[in-house]
């Protein structure tokens, strides 16, 4: 079984749990979120397999997951690359944010997240028991995709792009 590492609100660990024990109690624990960019300035989106226990067919950023006990964070970003999406690539962390969020299946994310970046320009081998499709998209594009279409994406990615936004962010990411 899968276990996430549950934390307080300061990112310090107090445990482990069950993943879908955690998601389905709502308690707070560690996540990250992978965003890729490529030379052309696009940015990785990922359309969720609907198999996934939540959000299954929203569009989302290249991969998101949970680090494992005594993992660190972009070791466990390169993993769940290389496991979703067919690559790996160097990644930074950029910032970290808390939310809570209601999702479908009568789960929550409640969620310390590490948002990571990373730059890549070639194949990709999409996983389709992770996502169903995946395509490079730009940040002009995705913003007024955003605006139109909100319900298409995952709670956390339109939190994560509100944040990029507010603090101009993108411009330094591409």
């Amino acid at each position: 079984m899968d276990k996430v590492v549950l934390v307080d609100e300061k990112d310090n660990i107090i445990g482990t749990m069950e993943k879908m024990e955690a998601h389905e109690k709502a308690l707070l624990h560690r996540a990250f979120s992978v965003f890729i960019y490529n030379d052309k300035r696009e940015i990785l989106l990922q359309k969720r397999a609907l198999s996934k226990y939540h959000s299954g067919g929203l569009w989302t950023n290249a991969c998101c997951s949970h680090p494992r006990l005594g993992e660190e964070i972009i070791e466990a970003g390169k993993r769940r690359l290389l496991e979703e999406m067919g690559f790996t690539c160097e990644l930074k962390e950029v910032f970290v944010f808390t939310y809570e969020a209601k999702l479908d299946n009568e789960l929550t994310e409640h969620e310390v997240d590490h948002v990571l970046i990373g730059k890549y320009n070639s194949d990709i081998l999409l996983n389709e028991e992770e996502a169903m499709e995946y395509k490079w998209v730009t940040y002009t594009k995705l913003l007024d995709s955003m605006e139109t279409n909100s319900d298409i994406y995952t709670e956390w990615f339109k939190i994560i792009m509100e944040n990029f936004i507010k603090n101009d962010l993108y411009k330094t990411l591409v």
